[in-house]
């Protein structure tokens, strides 16, 4: 049997609120939302509360009039209207007032009617996204701080959206943000920005009215992860850095190949020097907050980084750069900062560490291992005996 198509109804404008279908196995199966005004740290809607829930799409909007004109009382509802034969024309009622409402906003706005905002593009709704999550309505950097990073990020994924900028946003279709995914050459955490970006874009938009569907539901990469590819020292390498470990370039290598974080944990990594460890991570739940023992013979590495710089990492970019110079000087082959943690896992591997810990210490998910997942518990001291089983290659 063909399934039922399901009625379209008037589009309600920006910042109008909402009415929505919720199902047929309800006796009142229309939600009548106000306007959301609340987002999360990731610029996703606060779920609002219902004003009422109703039988028709048409009873809901007006209600959601009463509630916009001010004079709605919970509980207290207005007359329902008739709604059977003469639907057609409660849909150009409704289509005439919303136009009427438009335009009073537009006046007061002092905007012209049918401007051509009435469709933005998908720079337009990028700018008005970007705006509305990170800046007051001053201009301001909103007092709710977001790193550096995380805007960095945002205006990156866009500049990598660049054959979508100036397309109307509401005609864009899952195959047009699928095909800048698959046509970026980037790697995978740079599309993960991409289709983050296109998640809270849409969530925004839907927010204010300017799409009818989130069609960046089911973008998706189709290239493999390559954060977890990459190639570890050898005991050579390791022993000429050893050999230079006073440099401060160096210093932090060892420090990264002996406790095998991802580079930008280190930029906000809790270190407890009086019991010997490390508490941080990004990315993953099992990643973050994880806790790493300091390994003894990187201990004075990290007192003396710490007593000269303040912190382990001042700045991952600059890093890299150093890095890269650095195992250049030393007649090392070119590694990455990921390298480093792969070192690490190598490490442990060698040297028989428990699997166990080393997946903890890594923060890689126990998957379906719902006894290592669930009742499993190792102490510091645990760990801290597992990871000295690691020599160090003076």
């Amino acid at each position: 049997m063909a399934k039922r198509k399901r009625r379209k109804y008037p589009k309600l404008p920006n910042g109008y609120g909402s009415i929505r279908y919720l199902g047929a196995n309800r006796n009142n199966p229309f939600g009548v939302y106000p306007p959301t005004q609340e987002f999360d740290k990731d610029g996703i809607p606060v779920p609002v509360q219902a004003l009422a829930y109703v039988d028709n799409w048409y009873y809901g909007f007006s209600i959601l009039t009463a509630y916009k004109a001010g004079t709605f009382v919970p509980g207290v509802y207005p007359p329902k209207p008739d709604v059977g034969k003469d639907e057609k024309d409660m849909s150009v009622l409704v289509k005439k007032l919303l136009a009427d409402y438009n335009q009073v906003c537009n006046i007061v706005s002092g905007k012209e009617t049918n401007h051509p905002g009435d469709n933005p593009t998908f720079k337009d709704v990028y700018e008005q996204f970007y705006d509305w999550k990170y800046t007051d309505k001053d201009g301001n950097v909103k007092k709710k701080k977001y790193s550096k990073s995380t805007m960095y990020a945002s205006q990156a994924a866009f500049k990598n959206c660049s054959t979508l900028h100036d397309k109307v946003f509401k005609d864009l279709r899952h195959k047009d943000l699928q095909a800048v995914v698959d046509a970026c050459e980037l790697k995978y955490a740079s599309l993960e920005h991409v289709i983050n970006l296109y998640h809270q874009m849409y969530d925004f938009a839907d927010m204010q009215g300017l799409c009818e569907k989130d069609y960046s539901d089911k973008v998706k990469i189709n290239i493999e992860d390559d954060d977890e590819q990459g190639i570890p020292f050898d005991e050579g390498d390791l022993k000429i850095l050893w050999q230079h470990k006073n440099d401060p370039t160096v210093e932090f290598i060892l420090i990264m190949c002996y406790s095998g974080y991802r580079i930008v944990a280190y930029e906000s990594i809790t270190v407890n020097l009086e019991e010997n460890y490390f508490q941080g991570g990004v990315k993953t739940k099992s990643s973050k907050n994880r806790i790493v023992p300091i390994h003894p013979g990187i201990q004075p590495l990290v007192r003396n980084r710490l007593d000269r710089d303040g912190r382990l990492l001042v700045s991952a970019n600059k890093f890299r750069a150093d890095m890269y110079a650095k195992l250049q000087d030393l007649g090392i082959n070119r590694h990455t900062p990921h390298d480093c943690r792969h070192t690490f896992s190598k490490l442990c591997e060698h040297y028989e560490v428990n699997e166990n810990d080393r997946k903890r210490m890594l923060g890689h998910s126990f998957g379906q291992d719902i006894t290592n997942k669930k009742y499993s518990h190792r102490d510091l001291k645990d760990l801290m005996n597992e990871i000295c089983k690691i020599k160090i290659c003076y």
